[in-house]
């Protein structure tokens, strides 16, 4: 495909990481865009051209035969059905994680893209952090020995801000964080360990959001943004008038390779990083910070020798700041799809790996609403 034309649905929220694969210089344009708010598709007209068709129906933009490929960025409630309408129309697709909210969706877009023969490729961006990929290339060349336990704890200041005021805040919308926010790290844990999920078991709450009484109306538009004022989170305004979601998340997982994991998630915390560590056979790896910045840099640390305490451990990765969102990691994720594109290979999470992380939240999260109790991970089944 030496030339893409890229639609983009979502255009209006997390479809602008689709503005990093515009390259007329390298023959990928983004020629539609659908988004509820036009308004804020302009900034498409801004950097890919006035002729850039904008649309809300998505429907309009997938009929277009000029379009190859689309980025499918909106609510996770809506991916199953806008990723098998793509496939249907004869597009490749870059999907936003979580694949689907379900697991029977991911079986059935997995299905449908082989039938239809497009590309399917879901993008777990948090694979091309560098920090991830330090703590996986360390793994990789031994230095902690074989992975036996991986434990991550994931502290996130803007839960009241990102999650309980909009979509997000309903089942019905999400599953869960468990599944929404925890997909990213269930994936890492999957590929630091070197493994699926085979049992799950859940644990969880809603405890803190709850209790907040300011709610906004149901025909009000949500307030979003980052707001100093609203802390502690009791504090907090405006909320969804249904939130049906945990704000506490656990989830205890055993690999099919034997590895053992945990992973800890709180939407009420002061701060905002994922804490990993890894224990091998020969050692441990912990990260301090998801990403760098030009103020703050991230740092792998390695123990691999007896202690009782050593703060740094016995050696330090300082990970320098890459430039782009998300620490660097969305222009590599966009340019591992249209490398898909183009020669049918990428570096990033399968369609397995996907379904997966989808899978393991989505029985946690069944687990921890049912007493916690036990839940196995079933096989991918090719056909139905």
């Amino acid at each position: 495909m030496n030339e893409i034309n890229i639609g983009v649905l979502g255009g209006d929220g997390r479809g602008t990481v689709s503005l990093l694969a515009h390259d007329p210089a390298q023959g990928v344009r983004i020629i539609a865009v659908c988004g509820l708010d036009l308004e804020r598709l302009d900034i498409y007209k801004e950097q890919c051209g006035n002729d850039v068709f904008l649309t809300k129906d998505y429907r309009e933009l997938l009929s277009r035969e000029d379009i190859h490929a689309v980025f499918i960025c909106t609510p996770d409630h809506l991916h199953f059905e806008h990723a098998s309408a793509a496939l249907r129309a004869g597009k490749h697709v870059f999907l936003e994680k979580p694949m689907t909210i379900s697991i029977e969706d991911c079986d059935s877009l997995m299905r449908l893209a082989e039938e239809m023969d497009r590309k399917l490729f879901v993008g777990h961006n948090m694979r091309c952090f560098p920090v991830m990929k330090k703590m996986h290339s360390l793994i990789a060349e031994g230095r902690i020995g074989r992975v036996e336990a991986i434990w991550c704890r994931h502290f996130i200041c803007y839960g009241g801000d990102a999650f309980y005021k909009d979509w997000h805040s309903e089942r019905a919308n999400t599953n869960s964080l468990l599944l929404q926010k925890g997909a990213h790290d269930i994936d890492i844990i999957h590929w630091l360990g070197g493994g699926h999920s085979r049992r799950v078991v859940g644990m969880g709450k809603l405890s803190v959001y709850n209790e907040v009484t300011d709610r906004r109306k149901p025909d009000e538009a949500p307030n979003l943004g980052y707001a100093e004022a609203c802390w502690p989170p009791l504090s907090q305004r405006g909320l969804s008038p249904v939130i049906d979601i945990e704000d506490h998340n656990m989830l205890l997982m055993q690999l099919d390779n034997g590895v053992q994991a945990s992973y800890e998630q709180c939407q009420y915390s002061p701060d905002a990083w994922r804490s990993y560590t890894i224990i091998g056979t020969e050692g441990r790896i912990e990260n301090y910070g998801d990403y760098s910045t030009e103020e703050n840099w991230a740092s792998v640390h390695l123990w691999n020798r007896r202690c009782i305490y050593l703060e740094q451990g016995h050696e330090v990765f300082r990970i320098p700041p890459e430039e782009g969102s998300h620490g660097g990691a969305d222009p590599l994720v966009v340019a591992d799809f249209i490398r898909y594109l183009r020669t049918g290979e990428f570096e990033g999470a399968t369609l397995l790996d996907a379904r997966m992380a989808v899978a393991a939240g989505c029985l946690g999260s069944d687990s921890l609403r049912d007493g916690s109790t036990p839940r196995d991970v079933p096989n991918f089944i090719r056909s139905a």
